[in-house]
């Protein structure tokens, strides 16, 4: 399973706006394509105090090739929205993980 992870650093300003209209329309938008399994939003805790707040929203997909796909018929339809809603509130990259273990038990 793949991992496709943006992190996104919004300006305080809109923070709160955005992260609303991520869960409600955004996430809901990407989940709606059909590639993803799940998604969750993780927020970075200790960070330079540069007017953002750092964010990783994190898709689960089955394989690359649903990524690719992905990447190629929706991203850039459903990344052009969030650059219209928040232009030059926001810096993002993406990164891809391989899940290569799960739920490793502890030794004793």
């Amino acid at each position: 399973m793949i991992i496709y992870n943006v992190t996104i650093n919004i300006d305080n300003s809109v923070a709160e706006e955005w992260l609303d209209w991520m869960k409600s329309t955004h996430i809901p938008e990407v989940m709606a394509t059909g590639y993803f399994l799940n998604n969750q939003i993780a927020r970075l805790l200790h960070e330079e105090d540069n007017g953002g707040t750092t964010y990783a929203v994190q898709y689960t997909c089955r394989n690359l090739e649903d990524l690719e796909e992905y990447q190629r018929d929706h991203a850039p339809a459903l990344q052009a929205k969030v650059q219209e809603r928040y232009p030059e509130k926001y810096v993002a990259f993406r990164s891809l993980l391989e899940i290569v273990s799960k739920d490793v038990e502890r030794e004793q």
